[in-house]
């Protein structure tokens, strides 16, 4: 699927995400989103929630998916690991997700998270495996 493509399936399958994530890249075997945090994202102190940073990498995960096998909106997180590193700043937050394994049945991708920009250091890394579930 393409990123208008992508940004229709999400916008129909799951509006409540709608304006959460903007699709950045899309290739074969690697993803970019970002998200812009605001205060509803952060816990005191300014420094953004973990499970902000867990939806952000899963759906970056489940984007990727989509992405190589079409509309498999069924698909569903079976394992997720997450390692936080270092204190993530509020404002842009950037997710790159790689494919590790495309099988019948399971995907598992990791990737990393960055305050800012991708050249910064990871504020943290992560491994998600969906379980595959195509539309018949």
């Amino acid at each position: 699927m393409t990123i208008p493509e992508l940004n229709e399936f999400i916008k129909v399958e799951f509006p409540q995400i709608v304006d959460e994530f903007e699709i950045r890249e899309i290739s074969k075997d690697s993803f970019v989103l970002g998200l812009m945090t605001s205060q509803k994202h952060l816990r005191p102190g300014d420094t953004v929630s973990g499970p902000t940073m867990f939806a952000l990498c899963d759906v970056t995960s489940y984007i990727g998916l989509l992405a190589i096998l079409g509309p498999v909106a069924q698909s569903v997180t079976t394992n997720c690991s997450i390692d936080f590193m270092r204190r993530p700043e509020a404002g842009l937050l950037v997710c790159r997700a790689n494919v590790l394994k495309l099988g019948k049945r399971l995907a598992v991708f990791d990737g990393r998270i960055y305050s800012g920009v991708l050249e910064e250091k990871p504020v943290a890394r992560f491994s998600v495996t969906y379980a595959i579930q195509l539309n018949n």
